[in-house]
């Protein structure tokens, strides 16, 4: 099932039920002192900041926020699921990491919220609304200095598979180009499930030319323990299995990686689209690094449904970039600590698995960004430093498929040559977990939604100079 569909029917149903079930629950008292709470002047400022993202129109949520006619019939679910914490959606412990895009609402802002349904979700005076958040032509980065898009509309047959689909830009830059900011716009986020936007660097093309569609090595001939089905990759069933990575001769990777990725024949990743993540913007002074040359090429993840969709839908999506106004000081880069070899048995309700990685220089973190399909239960990033401390980086201890959240620190964290990073996931495969495709079957990596995947992605800071 795309994430989409998954995302909006769970939250239909939620919010349905949470609202039938107020007509019998203790109404909660206003929290303001007796002030008159109303829509346009203290909710809305509230919705905009931290909802707006996803509620508008044209989005992945069921509805809008932007104006009182969108928002007012749902005013009690909102009021249920902003006391219980489920919106705005925030997965990771308060206790490991400051992030500078924390989605949780303050106490304040969870009362005015709360106050506004108990006084009868009052519109107010339209005049105190504030600006309504704005993008230009639909970008939320601001007007890009280039946008890729792809030249025809691709589709997407009814009860078809899953399919990857790879659309190849040739950028032609004479230079060098700093990427400042990337957003990725689906056509049809009805059945986009992920985009990533990758680089390749001339050297890099050329070590791919025998790959069809310029596939990356975990698709080429390298990946014995994969096979193809269709546009899929997946791991074989009968593959070694290594689910404890990180006490494994190969960390659980089936590729041996440099902390400074992008050569022999490895591609680079520019930008990524899944449902809750926003796009990509690097702080002033630091950029992504697009050589003269390159290749842009976007990896696009068709969901159908499992074969369910009932008829043929288009799509024709699209990338734009900001270019830095100078180059920059730091580059960014991203990195995964995957574990490809691991097997969930059936029913298990909570498989262990890890994966590792030891920098092989000094680097400076970002942020992070687990990643797991609908089995996913947890995510932990411990870092173990030279001298054998080890301190606990992200907790996600309730991970929602629905909601791939970048986590973005407010500050660096330095992390010295010869750390390791460990990451251990925890998997649901029992009948109890509702989005289960299918507990009675062993599940494996793959590129399909319905079978799994464990990678703790990470950006990190390296010297743009390349020392």
């Amino acid at each position: 099932m795309s994430s989409k569909k998954l995302f909006i029917s769970s939250l239909v149903l939620a919010l349905s039920a949470a609202g039938l079930m107020l007509a019998g629950t203790r109404r909660i008292p206003p929290a303001t002192g007796g002030r008159d709470v109303t829509f346009s002047r203290d909710v809305a400022p509230i919705f905009y900041q931290h909802c707006a993202t996803c509620h508008r129109p044209n989005d992945i949520a069921p509805f809008s926020v932007l104006t009182y006619r969108d928002v007012q019939p749902w005013a009690e679910s909102i009021r249920e699921k902003v006391s219980s914490r489920e919106m705005p959606p925030w997965h990771a412990d308060p206790r490991y990491g400051d992030f500078s895009n924390d989605m949780r609402l303050s106490r304040q802002e969870m009362d005015t919220i709360v106050s506004w349904v108990a006084q009868g979700a009052r519109e107010g005076d339209p005049k105190d609304l504030p600006a309504v958040p704005k993008s230009v032509a639909g970008w939320s980065i601001g007007r890009p200095d280039i946008v890729f898009a792809m030249s025809e509309v691709y589709t997407v047959a009814a009860h078809a598979p899953d399919s990857y689909v790879y659309v190849t830009f040739p950028t032609r830059f004479k230079e060098d180009k700093w990427v400042q900011a990337a957003e990725i716009h689906p056509g049809n986020k009805g059945i986009v499930h992920h985009v990533i936007a990758h680089v390749l660097t001339p050297a890099a093309l050329s070590g791919n030319a025998g790959r069809a569609n310029a596939e990356f090595p975990q698709a080429g001939n390298e990946a014995s323990i994969f096979y193809k089905q269709g546009s899929l990759s997946r791991v074989k069933m009968d593959a070694p299995v290594i689910d404890d990575g990180a006490n494994a001769a190969n960390n659980g990777s089936l590729f041996k990686r440099r902390t400074d990725d992008g050569g022999a024949g490895y591609s680079v990743l520019l930008a990524s689209y899944a449902p809750g993540k926003g796009p990509d913007v690097y702080p002033t002074g630091t950029a992504k690094k697009i050589p003269a040359g390159a290749t842009i090429i976007l990896q696009i993840h068709y969901s159908s449904f499992h074969g369910a969709m009932k008829t043929a839908q288009t799509d024709r999506t699209s990338v734009g970039l900001i270019f830095a106004k100078e180059p920059p000081a730091k580059r960014v880069v991203s990195f995964t600590v995957p574990n490809h070899f691991f097997k969930i048995p059936p029913g298990a309700a909570n498989h262990r698995v890890t994966a590792a990685y030891t920098f092989d220089r000094d680097v400076e973190l970002i942020d992070y960004m687990p990643h797991m399909h609908l089995r996913g239960k947890d995510m932990r990033y411990e870092l173990v430093y030279p001298g054998g401390r080890r301190e606990t980086l992200l907790w996600v201890p309730r991970f929602h498929f629905n909601w791939q959240i970048v986590y973005r620190l407010k500050n660096p964290i330095t992390i010295p040559k010869g750390a390791r990073i460990i990451v251990t996931a925890h998997f649901d495969n029992s009948a109890k977990n509702r989005y289960n495709p299918d507990p009675t079957k062993a599940v494996r990596w793959g590129d399909p939604t319905y079978d799994e995947m464990m990678i703790g992605w990470m950006d990190y800071l390296v010297p743009a100079d390349g020392r």
